[in-house]
């Protein structure tokens, strides 16, 4: 039997607190952030964008709560949408703005770098069994190479993180400084990403389409296979353009430039995808792309003369933008290219010891003797000079700036 003294006790607890209870003002909701609008995501600066800050690494224990990010990005309430510009790319599973359109490979119409299957068979011929035959691995993408001095600053907890491919912002930022621009050949991302996935088992960071669109493919983390030699110190992007060619062609003197170019009647070039490619899958619809420049540039590469039609003015913006934002996250990436020893560019591969200490901008050409990409109309210096025009323009460095 419950003693009466007990029970009175227990009931003035309950009611103090209820009474506590009312006493206590409610917290209000925090109204979520608003989207930012096309005009807005257009305009972002390339950098950071408002993501949680790196979570503090204690690699021998999950980090205690006090450590956990705190900010915008951690305040919403269970359920609600993390709304994104539509310009970001994904660096060590962390956000970034460039200002340019931006489709990941975790978006509708994005191109998954990371998928086993091939994109473009037909279901029942897609997997990896049935695609055994045509290709050597399952993968087309690998692990970064930890360079000596990364691996010398770092205990063996860490170092096994890396090996296992989960590197953190730091690690990358220590690792990479070179971006490789190379031009595609297929003339469309689409096709660029059926010829390399599909067909050679192969990857590229980012593909750079016609519109202007950029479609990244893999966490930039990754060691995509695009470069040989430069691929664990390097990000690579394919830009889709048809490529160059010698001045005399086949045997007719035709080139793929043929088809790929016409004139209107004023004399202006336009970009003309083949009617065999369904409209090539551009993001943009209707979108009626023309080369930078009327005329095709001709230029040498490698000792030999090629002719090539220019990247468009949207590839330009998107491309320079994207680089800005590449030397911003990625600071070892410089905002040069490979100059010859009177401050030219550099037209032919790189000897052995110019490669290892060249850091910034870099041609497919540079790195391998039978490559021509990104060919000789490509404008180094409107992508230098533009993004570090727009590096420049940006405030003090933020709290959420990567350190």
């Amino acid at each position: 039997m419950r003693k009466p003294g007990l029970m009175a006790a227990a009931v003035a607890v309950v009611a103090a607190s209820i009474a506590a209870c009312a006493a206590r003002k409610p917290v209000p909701a925090r109204a979520p952030a608003p989207a930012l609008s096309r005009a807005e995501a257009a305009t972002a600066a390339p950098g950071p964008a408002p993501v949680p800050a790196p979570v503090a690494r204690t690699p021998e224990t999950i980090p205690p709560r006090d450590a956990l990010p705190r900010g915008p990005a951690a305040a919403g309430a269970p359920g609600d949408e993390l709304v994104r510009a539509g310009d970001e790319i994904m660096v060590c599973g962390r956000l970034f703005h460039t200002g340019a359109p931006v489709v990941l490979w975790l978006d509708p119409g994005g191109y998954d770098a990371y998928r086993v299957e091939r994109r473009f068979a037909r279901p029942e011929e897609a997997s990896w069994d049935r695609s055994k035959e045509k290709l050597e691995t399952p993968n087309r993408y690998g692990v970064r190479a930890i360079p000596a001095a990364l691996a010398e600053s770092r205990d063996e907890a860490e170092l096994a993180l890396l090996r296992a491919g989960s590197w953190d912002l730091p690690a990358l930022q220590e690792t990479v400084d070179q971006f490789v621009i190379h031009y595609d050949a297929a003339g469309t991302s689409r096709t660029c990403f059926r010829i390399l996935h599909d067909v050679r088992g192969l990857s590229v960071h980012f593909m750079l389409d016609v519109d202007g669109t950029i479609y990244q493919t893999l966490d930039l983390k990754e060691r995509a296979w695009h470069a040989t030699v430069a691929n664990d110190r390097s990000v690579g992007i394919e830009i889709a353009n048809i490529g160059a060619y010698p001045e005399r062609g086949g045997q007719d003197g035709g080139t793929p430039l043929d088809q790929w170019y016409a004139r209107d009647e004023d004399g202006r070039a336009r970009l003309t995808i083949p009617a065999r490619l369904d409209g090539g899958g551009i993001r943009t619809p209707g979108f009626a792309g023309r080369p930078a420049r009327d005329e095709p540039v001709t230029g040498e590469v490698q000792g030999r003369v090629y002719r090539q039609f220019d990247l468009t003015p949207e590839q330009y913006e998107s491309l320079t933008k994207l680089t800005a934002a590449l030397c911003t996250v990625l600071p070892r990436i410089e905002r040069d290219y490979p100059r010859d020893a009177s401050g030219a560019l550099a037209t032919r591969a790189l000897l052995p010891e110019e490669f290892r200490r060249h850091r910034g901008l870099i041609g497919h050409y540079h790195i391998q003797e039978n490559k021509v990409d990104p060919g000789p109309a490509f404008q180094w210096d409107r992508v230098v000079e533009g993004a570090r025009e727009l590096t420049a323009a940006r405030s003090a460095p933020s709290d959420n700036q990567p350190r």
